[in-house]
């Protein structure tokens, strides 16, 4: 098992797939083995769209808009991070603004990761090329090993 694993979430139930694995890991490891789990997510875009007069901006966000923002997600990842903590994982909650592989990258490097688990929706062919795949920029683009977790369309639904 490693020793710092970098779970990065999405706020939805199909990022979540991947703690499940991570507290079966946990879980396993002999007593005494220390395990930092950092539960991370990103805001991004950090703009919001404002219509006057029939004419539609992006507007950015303010440092206080921003700190609103990071206050509820850390609120969400300190939640998300209940069943790790019972596994006896040390849990750190940390957000990053911007693009979401970028930040995943950087955010392995800044905790020293020895894995990232997370988490994919999966999508294939067209859907993949217009939206792109952040968990295969991490795979391709990180420098730690990624587990990746592919949740089934079925197991959304529920």
């Amino acid at each position: 098992m490693t020793e710092r694993t970098l779970v990065p979430l999405d706020g939805s139930k199909i990022g979540e797939a991947a703690l499940l694995y991570v507290e079966g890991l946990v879980s396993r490891l002999a007593p005494g083995e220390k395990v930092e789990v950092t539960l991370f997510q990103v805001i991004s875009p950090p703009t919001h769209r404002v219509e006057t007069a029939g004419e539609i901006f992006d507007v950015p966000y303010t440092e206080e808009e921003i700190e609103l923002v990071k206050k509820k997600v850390l609120d969400y990842l300190d939640k998300a991070g209940e069943g790790l903590r019972s596994k006896g994982a040390i849990v750190r909650c940390k957000v990053g603004v911007g693009e979401a592989a970028e930040e995943i990258i950087k955010a392995e490097g800044e905790i020293n990761a020895d894995l990232v688990a997370m988490s994919t929706h999966g999508r294939s062919g067209i859907s993949r090329w217009a939206f792109g795949s952040v968990a295969d920029k991490v795979l391709r683009a990180g420098k730690v090993p990624v587990l990746i977790v592919r949740v089934s369309k079925e197991a959304t639904q529920t």
